[in-house]
């Protein structure tokens, strides 16, 4: 248990902080299961505007420090190339 003013300060921080990063990922998970489960229709026209609504949004945890920015970008790269493919098919 936290002892100082200060250790005690940094657990309080610490747990708004944790719901507010939870929240976040939780926002970016959904957004890439609409582009999956447009990916999987066949939908290539909504697969396209759902990725466009994502990138910002992944983009965005990555500059507030939930997401690496090396995972974000496999992702995106990842989704993109699923994406180009439903044109082929």
């Amino acid at each position: 248990m936290a002892n100082h003013a200060s250790a005690k300060k940094r657990v309080r921080r610490n747990e708004s902080r944790t719901l507010v990063n939870k929240s976040r990922v939780s926002r970016i998970r959904t957004f890439i299961k609409k582009i999956e489960q447009a990916i999987e229709a066949g939908d290539k026209k909504q697969a396209e505007a759902a990725f466009k609504s994502a990138q910002p949004e992944i983009q965005r945890g990555v500059s507030k420090g939930v997401l690496h920015k090396n995972t974000a970008a496999r992702k995106l790269s990842r989704l993109s190339t699923r994406i180009k493919a439903l044109k082929k098919a």
